[in-house]
């Protein structure tokens, strides 16, 4: 439990240092969910080997889906059930194929506050 509430901490003193308690508590909810395996808050970043990441930024995804009616339900239902290979519109941008069923790790409601919490990072500039 130690190492996760270490993980958090430099999770949140990397991603911006104006996080507020809900940034922490989503970032909380992330980290023990399993989600910055494969994500990260800020794009930009690389994977092992300097590889492009598993999956896309969160900020890259609030921008993505910025105003679209329905992104909110849409991708809480991916993090449930895991995305389609054949289908990936992050093609070239990562380097994961498709993200797995997450619905062990986290609960629907769960996952949907985190997305809800996700779509709202592109407009908020530190």
């Amino acid at each position: 439990m130690k190492s996760t509430s270490l993980l958090i901490a430099a999770t949140l003193a990397h991603a911006a240092p104006a996080f507020a308690a809900d940034d922490a508590a989503m970032l909380k909810l992330a980290n023990t969910s399993g989600c910055m395996t494969c994500h990260q808050i800020e794009p930009g970043g690389k994977g092992p080997e300097g590889l492009p990441p598993i999956g896309p930024a969160w900020k890259e995804v609030s921008t993505k889906y910025k105003g679209q009616k329905g992104a909110q339900k849409q991708l809480t239902a991916t993090v449930m059930a895991g995305s389609n290979p054949y289908e990936s519109h992050w093609k070239g941008k990562v380097s994961g194929l498709a993200m797995p069923p997450n619905k062990v790790a986290i609960t629907e409601a769960d996952a949907g506050k985190l997305v809800g919490w996700i779509l709202k990072l592109e407009a908020r500039k530190p």
